[in-house]
């Protein structure tokens, strides 16, 4: 009798592997950015975008980011480099504290910097001057709905005002109309997911709360190809027990392994191959950090410099690189590791 094969355990990451966000949270980034110092003296000379995307993408490649929200937090701080310090105010209202401290600032020189500068976020970056993180800390604690601005609004334009009101049961503040996650696109084809899922395991990581992770998978109808689904809850409620046991606070979200682990606990008993396509050096890491040694492939589909995207993604440990899924199926079915 033959013997049987076991299957491979292959698991994506969503964000610039499965699904394009370019249109939406690269572009909510860019949103919130500009919304944030809506009030702010010459607000209205801000250019529209204030930056190319193809700026941003060079800062999130760099690595040492958990999710989107700590982007913006990043950039937002990049940007205070080049407005005003304002003086601290006390009062126990987050938001009438934001609303006083951001009409205390004035953007001007901001806005000349933005409008003359080819990539201004790399060049802000680059100086030798640090991010004045602490003024923008003071709005990134917290929850949406509890003192986190910058979450807040990014979420609001992230959703929508629809999405978000019935996510988080509150009304917008900063943002009333649709929501850039309806920008979002389907990178892998079905027919693709279909032959890998008939003699493989598919499963996803990713740092997304598990809502905004299946609103596109079911809009794209992929949810069907894949068996297990590790999100931001996944890894929130593991860092809450940990804490509650053990006393410790720790991040769980990648470059650490906690997903991939968790994943191929469940499946360690029906596959002998494990890979894990991801995009961006964290990616990476954490695949070569994994107790099961997944085999790290790094796809350049997304990027708009893939040049610099695959020299990082190299430092970071990738065994493979495909530039589109078809490749991704020889490689799995030859076996290679």
């Amino acid at each position: 009798m033959k013997k049987m094969t076991k299957k491979s355990l292959i698991v994506f990451d969503m964000d610039g592997v499965i699904i394009d966000v370019s249109g939406s949270y690269r572009e909510t980034v860019r949103q919130t950015a500009r919304l944030f110092f809506k009030g702010a003296r010459s607000w209205e000379n801000l250019p529209d975008p204030l930056f190319p995307l193809s700026d941003l993408a060079i800062v999130k490649q760099g690595g040492g980011l958990n999710n989107d929200w700590d982007l913006t937090f990043l950039v937002i701080g990049l940007l205070f480099q080049l407005v005003n310090e304002p003086s601290e105010i006390n009062d126990p209202d987050p938001w009438s504290r934001y609303n006083k401290v951001i009409t205390q600032c004035d953007v001007t020189e901001l806005s000349l910097y933005l409008k003359s500068t080819k990539n201004p976020l790399i060049s802000l970056l680059n100086k030798n001057d640090e991010p004045k993180k602490d003024i923008a800390a003071s709005f990134y604690f917290g929850d949406v709905g509890s003192g986190n601005i910058i979450k807040h609004i990014f979420q609001e334009i992230y959703l929508g005002k629809k999405l978000f009101e019935t996510t988080y049961g509150i009304q917008t503040k900063a943002y009333h109309s649709v929501g850039y996650i309806n920008e979002e696109k389907p990178l892998i084809d079905h027919s693709i997911l279909k032959h890998l899922s008939k003699n493989n395991i598919l499963a996803i990581a990713t740092g997304r709360p598990r809502a905004e992770a299946d609103y596109p998978l079911n809009n794209f109808k992929l949810e069907k190809f894949f068996t297990t689904i590790y999100a931001l809850d996944d890894c929130l409620r593991e860092e809450q027990r940990i804490h509650d046991e053990e006393g410790k606070k720790v991040s769980l979200s990648t470059p650490e392994p906690f997903m991939l682990d968790a994943v191929a606990e469940i499946h360690k008993h029906e596959v002998s191959g494990y890979y894990y396509v991801g995009d961006m050096p964290d990616d990476m890491v954490a695949a070569k950090n994994s107790k099961r040694g997944f085999t790290a492939i790094g796809i350049l589909i997304s990027s708009p410099d893939k040049i610099t995207l695959k020299k990082n993604l190299v430092q970071a440990g990738a065994d493979y690189f495909i530039d589109d899924f078809a490749e991704l199926i020889p490689l799995v079915e030859t076996g290679k590791h």
